[in-house]
């Protein structure tokens, strides 16, 4: 009797835990840094920032990391991610108290009782695309307090903490990666290549638009299925205490208090776009609002100091493994710092798109920066190191200024949906609760059909010459 074997486990389920993935990839960064040349450009400031020098790069004395250093990159890595880390426990502060008052369980329940429960699907359309927007024109970090909102949303919908996320971290990924006014890989981009700042606007807003439109799509497809089949839900035994809805729709009124909480929290975020544009914020002073929103929402709802003192640790309980993984995602950078494998990486990769035909160099560009971005997550930390060096690669190649751009932000945008590396998108899925070895498994086709249009939309640039 031949004896039976097990059905193959498809390759999405096989992705492991994420604390296991990012140590893989730490000792795979420590690992090159034996087998890459430590190299490194020359750079000069300017305007306050350090920007690389084409045709400067040289090999320089190896520096490989040992076992200790592998593992001391780790505490340091914390160290280089405290405003990241801290704004993660400091939206989740915010949150516990407004979640505490009740007055997001009261404002959504009331929102889903007058929009109506026949209309589910498209409640996920429209706050897909509010979502995108505030990704396009407010920022990524900036919008990590409207996260929870999205779970309290969807799972009043009846739907899972991964649709959440697909609402909120999906769409504002995407929004921010593919906005025609990112002022981190757009502006810096247009800087460095003396182009009108936010040119060519018109093909990166269509390509926005079609990005946010398959995301709201696979969103609702999504839902749906778990709607017919609640066991095909990859939010599974995800922790939605404090989340859900406590009693019956059509029981839900905004009272006034909670109007008094609600309107401290946009008046909160209001004071943080006018800092953010206008007096050069970044996630520090983000996170003193946000306390100071939490404070002021205790204060309103009545909380003596002991509850006040019991919502913020259970909060930071909650948040933390979320901020583990920023700090322990941040190590990777620290890593190649250590090694000097970054500019080697960044330098190899140019040399091989010198051969190649016209189409495909624009589309391997992309691809270059796709690679790259797992390594420099930053996007104007990227556009400094890379475009300096890619842009007059790209005008030896026939490729106009606004094509390498567009190719950049490309590579950089849309590979930030799955890179762990990325503190901004760990602390956003860690806001819904969502592990990213789940979430990979989620936004992965999202991730192949958008790279498709988005390929397409490059081949369309360079057909006409896009300037």
């Amino acid at each position: 009797m031949s004896e039976h074997n097990p059905e193959s486990k498809p390759w999405y389920k096989r992705i492991p835990h994420a604390v296991t993935m990012l140590f893989g990839i730490i000792v795979l960064v420590t690992i090159l840094t034996y087998i890459l040349p430590a190299g490194t450009y020359e750079r000069v400031l300017v305007d306050g920032r350090s920007t690389v020098v084409p045709d400067s790069y040289t090999t320089i004395t190896p520096t490989p990391v040992n076992i200790l250093d592998m593992f001391k990159a780790i505490p340091l890595g914390f160290r280089d991610a405290v405003p990241i880390i801290f704004i993660v426990l400091a939206g989740a502060i915010m949150f516990g108290f407004m979640e505490k008052s009740k007055a997001v369980e009261n404002s959504v329940g009331a929102l889903v009782k007058k929009l109506g429960l026949k209309n589910k699907n498209l409640i996920i359309v429209i706050m897909t695309f509010i979502y995108g927007l505030l990704g396009v024109a407010v920022g990524y970090e900036n919008n990590i307090a409207m996260v929870p909102i999205a779970a309290v949303l969807s799972l009043a919908i009846g739907g899972d903490l991964i649709l959440a996320a697909g609402i909120s971290v999906g769409a504002m990924t995407i929004g921010f990666g593919l906005s025609p006014i990112n002022p981190y890989t757009v502006g810096t981009g247009h800087q460095l290549a003396q182009l009108p700042m936010f040119s060519g606007a018109l093909l990166r807003s269509v390509l926005c638009f079609t990005a946010l439109s398959i995301m709201a799509y696979y969103n609702v497809r999504y839902f749906k299925k778990i709607t017919l089949y609640p066991e095909k839900s990859l939010g599974k035994g995800l922790d939605v205490s404090g989340m859900t809805l406590s009693k019956p729709i059509q029981e839900y009124r905004v009272s006034g208090n909670n109007w008094m909480v609600i309107s401290i929290f946009i008046i909160g975020l209001l004071v943080i776009l006018y800092g953010v544009f206008n007096l050069k914020w970044y996630v520090n002073e983000l996170s003193a609002i946000f306390l100071m929103v939490a404070v002021l929402c205790g204060i309103v709802s009545r909380m003596d100091a002991t509850t006040m003192s019991e919502t913020v640790l259970k909060a930071v309980s909650v948040a933390a493994p979320g901020a583990f993984m920023v700090g322990y995602a941040t190590s990777i950078k620290v890593l190649m710092e250590m090694g000097n494998i970054g500019d080697t990486i960044s330098y190899n990769l140019s040399v091989m798109l010198q051969d190649l035909p016209l189409y495909a160099s624009a589309i391997s560009m992309s691809v270059s920066q796709t690679i790259i971005n797992f390594f420099i997550p930053s996007g104007s930390g990227q556009a400094l190191a890379t475009l300096p060096v890619m842009l007059p690669l790209g005008e030896s190649l026939g490729l106009t200024r606004q094509i390498t751009i567009l190719a950049f932000q490309i590579g950089d945008g849309i590979s930030n949906l799955i890179n762990p590396t990325l503190g901004g998108l760990i602390a956003m899925l860690s806001m819904c609760r969502v592990p990213i070895d789940r979430w990979i498994r989620f936004i992965f086709p999202v991730l192949i059909t958008i790279l498709g249009i988005a390929f397409i939309t490059l081949i369309i640039a360079v057909a006409t010459n896009y300037s």
